[in-house]
C-alpha cells in the first residue's frame, strides 16, 4: 500500500507557477512592500490557482504577527450572550478584523481565576493586540494588558484617562446624548423626570447621569435609581421610583433594556405612555426599541461602528492599519481618542 502524500501546494510550487523566486512569493504572501505590482499580481493569481495556504507558524516567524486579536469583555457570560449591545459591538469588531485577515479571540472574565487565565494567555505571545470594553472602576484588566506588553484600545472612556492621557479609546458622547434626552422630556412639559442609571462604577453611566443633572440643575435625589443595564434591573428600578415618587411624569433610562423594563412596569401599573409618563432610552438597539410597547424614543449611538473603529485604531497603532475611516461617520478622533456623536430618535414613548 502506498503512503499518503501531502497534496498541499508549497511556496516553491507557487514560485514556479508565477515564474518568480521563492523570496518574492514570501514577500507577497507576508504583506511586505518592495514587490512590483505586476509581479505581486502574478503571485496572487498563482496562490489562488493552486489554493496555497501559508503556514501560520512559519509566517509568524517572518512577520512577527499572529493575525489574531484578543477581545476581552469584563462581564459575565450570561450578559454577553443576552444583551444585544455586546452582539452589535462584537459584530463590528469581527467584521473589521475579517477585512484585515485577522482572527477574533474572545476572552471573558467573571472571577479571579479568569483574570489569571487571561493574563497568562495575553502574555503568551498568541495575539498581536487587545480590545477591552465594559470595564468597571476596580477592573484589573488594564494592568493585565499593560503587563503583557500588548497594544490595546478600550471601548468606553477609561476612568484613569483623565480626559485622555494618550490612552486609545472609543466612546460615544454619553453626556451630550443624555442631555438631549432630558431636554426632550422637558420640551414635552414634563416636570418630574426620573433617571434609571447604569452601574455607577462605569464611566458611561456616570456621564449619562451628569447629562441628566446638567439639564435639571438640582433634581430631587429620590428621582434617581441605579440599575445594572438589564431589563429586569429596569423593572426593579421603575418599581422603586414609583414607590418613592408616584407623581413622576417622565423617565430617562440609561439604556434601552432598562427602558423596556420600565415600560413593562408602567403598563402593569395602568399608567399610559406617553400620556401619563413619557420614557426615553439610550442605545437605539432596533430589535429592542422598535418592539417595546409603545416603540421607544431613544438616543442612538453607533455601536457596531464603534467596534469597527476600535479595530482601526489598534491596527493603526501597530503601524499596519488604515486611516480611521469616514470622519463624518466617526467624528472626534484626536490622538487615538474617539468620541462619536449621538442622535435622538423619536418614537411613540415620548
Amino acid at each position: 500500500m502506498s503512503e499518503p502524500t501531502d497534496a498541499r501546494p508549497t511556496l516553491e510550487a507557487v514560485a514556479a507557477r508565477a515564474g518568480v523566486s521563492r523570496a518574492t512569493v514570501s514577500r507577497v504572501v507576508n504583506g511586505s512592500t518592495g514587490v512590483r505590482k505586476s509581479l505581486a499580481e502574478r503571485v496572487r493569481r498563482a496562490v489562488d490557482e493552486l489554493g496555497y495556504v501559508p503556514n501560520q507558524a512559519a509566517r509568524s516567524l517572518v512577520t512577527r504577527r499572529h493575525d489574531a486579536t484578543a477581545v476581552v469583555v469584563a462581564e459575565p457570560e450570561t450578559r454577553i450572550f443576552t444583551d444585544p449591545f455586546f452582539g452589535l459591538q462584537l459584530r463590528g469588531i469581527s467584521k473589521e478584523l475579517a477585512a484585515h485577515d485577522s482572527q477574533l479571540v474572545l476572552l471573558l472574565t467573571e472571577g479571579p481565576d479568569d483574570y489569571a487565565r487571561v493574563g497568562r494567555y495575553l502574555a503568551g505571545g498568541h495575539v498581536d493586540g487587545a480590545l477591552a470594553f465594559s470595564l468597571h472602576l476596580d477592573d484589573a484588566l488594564p494592568g493585565i494588558i499593560r503587563a503583557a506588553g500588548l497594544p490595546a484600545v478600550f471601548g468606553g472612556r477609561p476612568y484613569w484617562s483623565d480626559g485622555g492621557g494618550g490612552i486609545p479609546y472609543v466612546d460615544c458622547d454619553n453626556h451630550g446624548g443624555a442631555r438631549d434626552a432630558v431636554r426632550h422630556l422637558v420640551s414635552l412639559g414634563r416636570t418630574r423626570i426620573a433617571h434609571i442609571t447604569g452601574p455607577l462604577d462605569q464611566t458611561s453611566a456616570v456621564d449619562r447621569l451628569d447629562g441628566y443633572r446638567e439639564v435639571l440643575g438640582d433634581p430631587d435625589p429620590r428621582l434617581t435609581q441605579e440599575c445594572d443595564f438589564t431589563q429586569a434591573g429596569g423593572e426593579r428600578a421603575m418599581r422603586a421610583l414609583l414607590e418613592r415618587c408616584p407623581d413622576l411624569d417622565g423617565v430617562f433610562a440609561a439604556n434601552d433594556l432598562s427602558a423596556a423594563g420600565a415600560l413593562r412596569v408602567l403598563r402593569e401599573r395602568g399608567l399610559r405612555v406617553p400620556e401619563d409618563v413619557a420614557v426615553v432610552g439610550f442605545d437605539n438597539m432596533l430589535h429592542v426599541a422598535e418592539h417595546t410597547d409603545p416603540p421607544l424614543t431613544t438616543v442612538r449611538q453607533n455601536i457596531e461602528g464603534m467596534g469597527r473603529m476600535m479595530v482601526r485604531l489598534l491596527l493603526r497603532g501597530q503601524g499596519r492599519g488604515p486611516d480611521t475611516g469616514n470622519p463624518d461617520e466617526m467624528p472626534g478622533e484626536d490622538d487615538g481618542r474617539v468620541v462619536t456623536q449621538t442622535t435622538l430618535v423619536r418614537r411613540a414613548s415620548a
